[in-house]
Parts: C-alpha cells; structure tokens; sequence
C-alpha cells in the first residue's frame, strides 16, 4: 500500500506532467518545427549559435531597407492554428535588439504577431493581424483588434503604448495572455522581463470571425513601407529564442521550460 506522503508525491508528478503536456509547441530557435518561414526581398532568417537566450541556437532576423522595394519587410516563422475565437492561452518568447540598434521615435518595428488569411471574403486586405507586439522608438507597444474584418472600417484596434523602455543588445523576455473574444468578455495581459506591463479585462479580443489565426514570431520593419524609411540605420537585426504558447504561463515563460 502506498504512503500518504507517496500518494501526494505521485499526484504532483502527474500535475507536473499534466501541465507540460499542455504546452501547444515550443522552439528553443531553430528552423526545424515551424510550419513555413517568410522573409521578403533582402530579408532573411538564420539559425545561429553565437547569440542564444537559451541552450545552443537561436534564431536571427534580419530585414534591409530598399529604396526600389515597394513591398513590405517581413523575416518570419511561423505556426499554424495557434488559436482560434473562443481560446484563451498564453504566448512567449525571447528577444535581442542588435547592440547598436538606433532609436527613431518616428518609426516602429513589429516583434510578434497573430495573422490570419481572410482572402476569401473578398475584402480590400488579404491578410490581417489582430495583436502585435512592437517598439516605437525604445517603447513597448501591443494591441487588440475586434469587430469585422471587412469592410476594414469594421476593424476597431485597441492600441496600448509606451509600456516599458526596450533596451538594446541585451535579452528580453515577452508573455502573453489572452482570451479571444469578439464580444466584451475578453482579457488581455502582458509581461515585459518578468513585469506584468497592461492587464485589461471585459474588452473583445478577437474580430468576429471564427477561424484560427497563426502566431508569426520576427522582425517586420512595418514602419518602412506604412511611414516611409527614417534614421541612417539600413540594416536591423533581431535575435528570438524559447518561443512557446500553451495552457498556463510556464508553457510559454522562456525562463521555464
């Protein structure tokens, strides 16, 4: 007959394993595992083992601007299906800004984001992201995005800005929870190195569309084709590692698995 002190330790087993087993997918930066890559024009995407978070490789991104490019500047992986309308989970990663990465509080560089193919509705965008994660300036940003996705003036974006001061050449750790909701029931949290940044609740989350969106983790120098190029900086590099979504916040902590 097993002990008391043996039958709690066995159920705390079987909630560790219960816990990670909820995990959705994790990457500790490689290439291998994604669903595809997408890197425009000059861009690339590289698997490195010189700067890492976390283990042995880490994933490098890096976008050139062009001046005969009229494109946008996407370096990307990506994972299908990491949620859909009516989901709650949590989303994490690591990153790096290049060390002498230049500050322009005109322009705006997106880290992170969930996008999903709406092409057959016909609408005047194809593609369209909900929540986005980037730095304006050296300031944190991130957004919802709700209502209807066409005709565009349906969508409502929901921005919340000037979170934390983002520093370069060092690691950062982000995290994410959210409950997708078209409607006033939904929440939104994120964590910026540990620190819970914005928590806002009984807002939608979520267009009301029901089809699932993909998580596309990388740098993608919007600003460059929205606003139009600023600074002297040409070339920009981002370094990403232990990128993670899952049930409960360890699954996607970079820091805990």
């Amino acid at each position: 007959m097993l002990s008391h002190i043996t039958t709690h330790l066995l159920c705390a087993l079987s909630v560790a394993a219960t816990v990670q087993a909820a995990q959705l997918f994790s990457n500790t930066g490689t290439l291998s595992g994604w669903d595809t890559t997408n890197h425009e024009n000059k861009g690339t995407v590289q698997e490195v083992t010189n700067v890492v978070y976390k283990g042995s490789t880490a994933l490098k991104m890096t976008q050139v601007y062009d001046p005969s490019w009229t494109g946008r500047y996407h370096s990307e992986v990506v994972k299908y299906n990491v949620y859909k309308k009516g989901d709650t989970g949590f989303y994490g990663f690591a990153f790096r800004l290049q060390e002498d990465w230049q500050f322009s509080p005109a322009q705006s560089y997106n880290l992170a984001q969930f996008i999903a193919d709406f092409t057959d509705l016909g609408c005047e965008e194809t593609y369209m992201p909900s929540t986005m994660v980037w730095i304006e300036g050296d300031q944190l940003a991130t957004r919802v995005k709700y209502g209807e996705v066409c005709p565009t003036n349906q969508q409502v974006t929901r921005s919340f800005k000037k979170l934390k001061t983002v520093t370069a050449g060092e690691w950062h750790r982000i995290e994410l929870q959210v409950s997708w909701k078209s409607d006033s029931t939904g929440y939104f949290k994120m964590w910026y190195d540990g620190e819970k940044v914005t928590e806002t609740y009984n807002l939608p989350t979520n267009v009301g569309d029901g089809r699932p969106f993909q998580f596309r983790v990388g740098l993608y120098a919007n600003a460059w084709h929205d606003s139009g190029y600023q600074g002297t900086q040409a070339t920009r590099q981002v370094w990403y590692d232990q990128i993670a979504a899952g049930s409960v916040f360890a699954d996607a902590n970079p820091d805990a698995w």
